[in-house]
């Protein structure tokens, strides 16, 4: 490999990817090109090529982004050098400095993995590309884990040259321009053009699941067979292809068997039908399954854990309490749905009720001018500042906001006598009584909360995160759902409209 064939592998991958050619560049948005750069010989040749890309393509906006986990004693001096390196090929370059937390019987590797695409995930927008030294050892390393840990299809699949990552409603490009390159083309081509590059020390430490195969065993598989990388990379490029026909016949049988709540407070998530999915063979149940979270963006399940979820789901009586947990998944069942979230994302931080209570009581007092109404003046609630997320990326189901504002027309609340008594909760007695005035109907007369919520179709899970407004003992409002019919302000006086967004900005 020559400086020529680099770049080329660069060019070919992203171009192929944006299906571009010379005379479209001018008049498309180009996506940003940003390499993982750790500095090790591997990082530092593409870092050369993508540097030697730029000079040719300079429409293109290439950066390196470089992670500091903090775990070798010469981290700093790594910063250093990627700094150095940066200048002297004209690139700009961000340093991530990240703190691993790592938890029992968690692996260290997997852990500053997922913290490293974590902070380099922050600078890619929609449609960018990411661009990582993987090479033909690290897809053979690859394979031999994952048949290792009893992998399938996809796991045997190992890498692609490129593959759609990051998150369902912000995905990226992952491009690997060196992955039909061998190590020893990667050390010969640093030689060559004199690329001074990081040894970190913990590659030698043979611990580590992938480098005792890299230090122990593949060395003497290559002794035996010299090409077997070469072999091995074959076959994964032939088993993803196969992955990729089961994946498109799941992307087209899956939608059908979704259902996906209107974007109202009452909305429980994306949910997959089991009605539907019993009526498939027992594999498809997995692959759909496994597509289903996909899907929502969540992480797999292991294969014991797969088959729990199937049977408990699909033999489970429908009133049944399904309620399985996995790497911070939740699964749960209502009615003939299956429902998975991340599980923080049904945990209230903190006391919300009585934080929330005390702002909305200071913004009436604020706002309290007799009869006249700020029109502009509005408290604004969201679930983002209340529920506990472990990402960056908000579930996209459970996204809205609410916002109470004083006004003299539409329906509207009464404007509390005693604005002490105004409180916001998250749970109240089911027996506890409402009379609805929904947007486009009522209830003749009261009813139980229990009843609404079941007439409503709200799960379990999420009535507990709907918060309530209640002027002392008496439910007024269920914030985003309805208004209590009794006490609706009359004619034009000023009262409480309650506005509910789908998004939060």
């Amino acid at each position: 490999m020559d400086k020529s064939q680099l770049v080329d592998h660069i060019r070919r991958l992203c171009f192929q990817h944006q299906a571009l050619n010379e005379s479209a560049m001018a008049a498309t948005r180009l996506p940003k090109l940003i390499l993982a750069y750790s500095g090790g010989v591997d990082s530092e040749v593409l870092a050369y090529g993508l540097s030697e890309f730029a000079k040719i393509y300079p429409q293109f906006s290439c950066m390196l982004v470089h992670v500091h986990h903090g775990l070798s004693s010469h981290a700093d001096k790594w910063v250093v050098h990627c700094q150095q390196k940066a200048a002297d090929y004209n690139l700009p370059i961000i340093i991530e400095q990240v703190k691993l937390d790592l938890k029992p019987r968690q692996s260290l590797e997997a852990v500053a993995r997922e913290a490293r695409y974590h902070a380099i995930e922050q600078h890619l927008d929609t449609g960018d590309i990411l661009l990582t030294a993987h090479h033909q050892d690290d897809q053979l390393e690859t394979l031999l884990l994952a048949l290792k840990r009893g992998q399938g299809p996809k796991g045997l699949a190992a890498m692609g040259e490129s593959q759609l990552a990051g998150p369902v409603d912000s995905p990226y490009y992952k491009l690997r321009p060196l992955l039909q390159v061998s190590r020893d083309e990667i050390e010969q081509f640093a030689a060559q053009y004199a690329l001074t590059h990081i040894e970190d020390e913990s590659n030698q430490d043979d611990s580590y699941d992938r480098n005792f195969l890299r230090l122990n065993i593949i060395p003497l598989l290559k002794a035996r067979w010299p090409s077997i990388a070469i072999t091995a990379s074959r076959s994964a490029q032939l088993i993803n292809e196969q992955q990729q026909i089961i994946d498109d016949e799941v992307n087209l049988r899956l939608p059908g068997m979704l259902k996906s709540s209107e974007a109202n407070m009452g909305n429980n998530g994306t949910a997959l039908s089991l009605s539907s999915l019993a009526q498939t063979p027992l594999a498809w149940q997995a692959l759909l399954l496994r597509g289903y979270l996909t899907h929502l963006g969540l992480s797999l399940p292991s294969q014991v854990q797969l088959t729990q979820i199937l049977s408990q789901a699909l033999t489970a009586k429908e009133d049944a309490n399904l309620n399985i947990h996995y790497s911070g998944i939740v699964v749960k069942r209502f009615g003939e749905y299956l429902y998975a979230m991340p599980s923080e994302h049904l945990t209230l931080a903190g006391d919300m009720s009585t934080r929330l209570t005390a702002e909305l009581q200071h913004w009436l007092k604020a706002t309290d001018v007799g009869d006249e109404v700020h029109h502009s003046a509005s408290f604004i609630l969201s679930n983002k500042p209340w529920v506990t997320r472990g990402t960056q990326q908000p579930f996209a189901s459970f996204n809205w906001q609410v916002k109470l504002v004083k006004a003299p027309q539409g329906l509207r609340l009464q404007l509390p006598d005693n604005i002490a008594q105004v409180s916001i909760k998250f749970s109240a007695p089911g027996s506890t009584k409402c009379q609805p005035q929904f947007a486009q109907h009522y209830r003749q007369k009261p009813r139980e909360l229990k009843k609404l919520w079941q007439e409503l179709a709200i799960a379990p899970w999420r009535r507990e995160l709907i918060p309530l407004l209640f002027y002392g003992d008496k439910l007024v409002a269920a914030l985003g759902l309805w208004v209590d019919k009794r006490y609706l302000a009359e004619g034009d006086a000023p009262g409480l409209r309650i506005d509910l967004s789908s998004g939060v900005d």
